[in-house]
């Protein structure tokens, strides 16, 4: 990797230096690709959301040997997930049904999984991390991407790559950029409030939603000590609940969650202790072009029901990486028809995805009538027990069964990597 006065030079450009961006990263330099991650905010001391890991991404991050050390920094583990109604359990899945090593979700800070991850990466030889630094542009030659314009402590500086990979999420700048179109869908009738609550002892390894009515309220175990709940309110609807006595929600807060009662009298005492969600499903209509490639939330987004983004978003990166480095190989900058063995079939994992989010908001949030309702649950119950409730289960478990790790493709002890200069 070289500097040539304020440009760099580099095998892959990575735009976002999230969960798919960094692991993604981590995969290219172990596999000897120069790859450098440009990443505008300056630490990881935010606020994130997506915080449960699916079986699926756990095995991601035990295979890149990261798992282990994020885990030991604090985490929660939850054995099953459960829909109740009025205090009854209508529908359960325990997760220590599934198959080992990894039969369980863990809720664990994404602060303690990316500076594991980075920590991995700068490990590696061929990278780099451009911190504080944010796009600005893209370097085309004819309708192909060769690069980035970047804007950051040193200045503006010109990234020159064979690809740019968007992984800078759901409002991605490097997809806005590009001028790909993206879709975005609305088909989800709630946005979530977010807030947590002190723990009192306890250590719930349920993850709970309370649906019905037209209701919803999410709650499990968030490390350090506490409670993560989040409250379902109308689709595009917060101005109207930002005007209304505030009391009015916290008392029916309460009558949600009456075991809670105390702490949310103590601890939610206004709009600034709530965080907002819009929730919505989209996608990119293209998910790559010559030069650029579209991973994680830039390509998809998803809602938060059944804890898949940040766990498609680990896959993605492994699924894209045998792809890139074959392409890579190859002289020259990497295009769109080398890309495609990426793209086409992950197209299809996602697609079924955001159908099975779709049917999952219907039946856990219900409906204000209660023969309807009642309706809906009954055939939830019931298909839960049927093969295909079992393969819906490990699709959001496990996402898709042939996602391993190339470790095959990392360099040799000698450093001679699988990738051709271009």
């Amino acid at each position: 990797m070289a500097d040539r006065d304020s440009d760099v030079l580099t095998d892959v450009c990575v735009i976002g230096g999230g969960p798919a961006g960094l692991v993604l990263a981590l995969l290219l330099a172990r596999s000897g690709v120069e790859v450098t991650v440009v990443e505008k905010s300056s630490s990881f001391e935010r606020a994130y959301r997506g915080e449960i890991l699916q079986p699926g991404g756990l095995a991601v991050l035990a295979e890149l040997g990261v798992l282990a050390a994020a885990r030991n920094r604090g985490s929660h583990v939850h054995d099953r997930f459960q829909l109740v109604n009025k205090g009854k359990a209508v529908l359960g899945v325990d997760y220590r049904d599934l198959p080992g090593p990894y039969n369980y979700m863990l809720s664990v800070p994404q602060q303690y999984i990316l500076e594991e991850l980075l920590a991995a990466c700068r490990r590696e030889p061929t990278f780099r991390y451009l911190a504080g630094t944010r796009i600005t542009d893209l370097v085309r030659d004819g309708g192909a991407v060769r690069g980035a314009v970047v804007a950051g402590p040193r200045g503006q500086r010109t990234i020159r790559s064979r690809c740019v990979v968007g992984a800078d999420g759901r409002y991605s700048k490097t997809r806005q950029l590009s001028g790909i179109p993206y879709d975005r869908r609305d088909v989800f009738t709630f946005d979530l409030l977010w807030f947590k609550l002190p723990a009192a002892g306890e250590s719930v390894r349920d993850v709970t939603i309370r649906g019905g009515g037209g209701r919803m309220l999410l709650s499990y175990s968030s490390y350090p000590e506490g409670i993560q709940l989040g409250w379902a309110l109308p689709h595009g609807g917060y101005r109207q609940f930002a005007a209304r006595p505030f009391t009015e929600f916290r008392d029916e807060l309460c009558r949600a969650v009456p075991e809670y009662a105390g702490r949310v009298y103590e601890k939610v005492r206004g709009l600034a202790d709530l965080s907002l969600l819009d929730v919505f499903a989209g996608t990119a209509r293209e998910w790559a072009r010559d030069g650029l490639l579209l991973i994680g939330d830039a390509a998809h987004t998803h809602s938060p029901l059944g804890a898949q983004g940040l766990n498609l978003a680990l896959q993605d990166a492994v699924l894209a990486h045998p792809v890139l480095v074959a392409a890579l190989r190859k002289t020259g900058p990497v295009d769109a028809a080398a890309l495609a063995q990426y793209t086409t079939a992950r197209n299809a994992d996602i697609n079924k995805v955001l159908k099975f989010q779709h049917l999952q908001a219907k039946g856990m949030l219900g409906s204000r009538s209660r023969a309807l309702e009642a309706g809906r649950q009954a055939v939830a119950s019931i298909v839960h027990r049927t093969p295909i409730g079992h393969k819906l289960t490990r699709m959001v478990a496990f996402g898709n069964p042939r996602c391993r790790v190339r470790t095959d493709l990392y360099a040799t002890a000698t450093g001679t990597g699988p990738v051709s200069p271009g």
